[in-house]
């Protein structure tokens, strides 16, 4: 059975930009009040303010915060205001949209250094182990309870592989074992947690990959719809599959891609 989103919270991971605003954006439209966080530069910063007011016209409570969302005492301390702000309704929606790695191969060619034992953890830290730091948090605090939906984005990287993006797929890889990890654990509380693995999506984190180009070439040509993923899609998916109190669709990797994957 559907149930309203109106006056329900969701925390966006990662909400300045590409698929974390998308999905902002749309649950907004549908009354949920949204908290963030991403970690910007004085320009980012600026164009976060923005995407606040333009949620909050839409007549729901917006909250960013631009702090490192990897960092234990990002968490200690804002859990805490997040706990204050929502109340008894507590975290709805949680959507893991980090996307900060290293994009250097594996092994050094033509006297570029591989990559570094720091770069490796770093980017499995951002991109995959804060989901559970994050969860762990929330859970404690009493935020995530019966009807509560987890959402980890990933990627076509955690099978496929490219000449810069083995860092990347490995913390794609950790995620998804996360996902089911967290969603056995959390099954007996209610709370569902899957993995949405979004096609090639021109965001400013797919430019940062030096064979993007060749990327969205390729998915252009053989998705079968004829055109790239966006991140307005993702958002749609996030809406429905949030709208269900039932906690039975846990622990997948779920395609969001126009089938990309079906032909790639």
């Amino acid at each position: 059975m559907e149930t309203p989103l109106d006056g329900s919270w969701a925390l966006v991971l990662g909400v300045s930009s590409g698929m974390g605003l998308a999905v902002a954006r749309r649950l907004a439209h549908e009354g949920v009040n949204i908290l963030g966080v991403h970690f910007d530069t004085a320009s980012g910063q600026e164009k976060a303010e923005v995407a606040v007011e333009e949620l909050r016209s839409l007549g729901v409570q917006a909250h960013f915060h631009n702090a490192n969302a990897a960092r234990a005492a990002t968490r200690a301390e804002l859990v805490p205001a997040f706990r204050e702000l929502t109340g008894e309704r507590g975290i709805r929606v949680l959507v893991h949209s980090l996307a900060f790695g290293t994009l250097v191969p594996f092994v050094p060619e033509e006297g570029t250094p591989g990559v570094s034992e720091r770069q490796m953890n770093m980017t499995l830290d951002v991109m995959a182990h804060s989901l559970v730091y994050w969860t762990q948090d929330l859970y404690a605090a009493g935020l995530l309870r019966q009807g509560a939906k987890i959402y980890a984005m990933t990627s076509a990287g955690d099978l496929k592989v490219s000449p810069n993006y083995g860092a990347v797929s490995a913390a794609k890889c950790a995620l998804e074992s996360h996902v089911r990890q967290l969603a056995m654990e959390l099954a007996p509380s209610g709370v569902a947690v899957n993995a949405l693995r979004a096609g090639v999506t021109v965001t400013p984190s797919l430019e940062r990959i030096p064979e993007h180009e060749e990327l969205v070439e390729r998915a252009t040509r053989t998705n079968p719809h004829g055109r790239l993923t966006r991140p307005e899609d993702v958002g749609e998916a996030v809406l429905l599959l949030s709208r269900t109190e039932s906690s039975w669709i846990t622990g997948n990797v779920i395609g969001v891609d126009g089938g990309e994957v079906l032909t790639a």
